[in-house]
């Protein structure tokens, strides 16, 4: 429910929020007009145009020059290696590819309830990934989803999952991936670890735990992903 002590920009925005989270703004696709919005929502065009102006800042609209304001779908898959170099025999940047190796429903512990806001004990999907380049493991990822909105997931195929797991959500289960917050660590790879990434017990693994939310940041996926700290890069301008 909105909070009517909230500036009235602010409320609009919500409002604009809830309608891409509910699918009635597609990303990709542009807003009505402001003429329109105006009538629509009764507010005058100074009060929207702030509204849509914080969307923008927050990374959740663009503008195109001469064609509109834009729902923008953020490249999550990229932000992963921002940290991480893997090329070829000729130098070439590589992505790994994703393949979906267990299924299942399970309860939440206490981390992945925390994280998708879920009681303990909560039923959520349970997926695990693998990233590779040339049948190697580079990543192995974990990820934890609300049953009640993910429940489709768990009739398909996971050799149907493809490689893009966001708008498969999308497509499979009508839920939109619009923000996340990453928190990267270090930590020692157990047994099971090195064997899965092929390196050996001990070595340092680096991890990077997601928590993907929609465009009203609401939790949607918890995400756990695990690689071999060997090429790992960490880079920062400082001006």
């Amino acid at each position: 429910m909105t909070d009517m002590r909230l500036p009235l920009y602010q409320r609009l925005r919500d409002d604009m929020l809830a309608r891409i989270a509910a699918g009635d703004w597609a990303p990709g696709t542009a807003i009505p007009t402001e003429a329109e919005l105006t009538k629509y929502y009764g507010v005058a065009v100074g009060t929207l145009r702030r509204a849509v102006e914080t969307l923008v800042q927050d990374g959740l609209m663009e503008r195109s020059q001469g064609r509109g304001t834009f729902i923008r779908r953020p490249n999550f898959d990229g932000s992963l290696f921002r940290f991480f170099r893997h090329v070829d025999s000729q130098g070439e940047r590589r992505v790994p590819t994703g393949r979906v190796m267990v299924r299942h429903e399970e309860s939440a512990g206490r981390r992945v309830a925390d994280a998708l806001g879920l009681e303990e004990g909560a039923s959520v999907v349970y997926l695990e990934r693998v990233r590779q380049i040339d049948g190697q493991t580079i990543f192995h990822e974990q990820i934890w989803l609300d049953t009640r909105r993910f429940a489709p997931l768990l009739t398909v195929d996971p050799a149907d999952f493809g490689n893009l797991l966001y708008p498969f959500y999308e497509q499979q289960c009508g839920q939109l991936i619009g923000a996340a917050e990453e928190t990267l660590s270090v930590a020692t790879a157990s047994q099971a670890m090195a064997d899965r990434l092929s390196i050996d017990p001990g070595q340092p693994v680096i991890v990077i735990e997601r928590i993907a939310k929609g465009y009203d940041a609401t939790p949607l996926e918890f995400r756990r992903s695990t690689g071999d700290a060997g090429p790992f890069r960490y880079r920062v301008d400082i001006t």
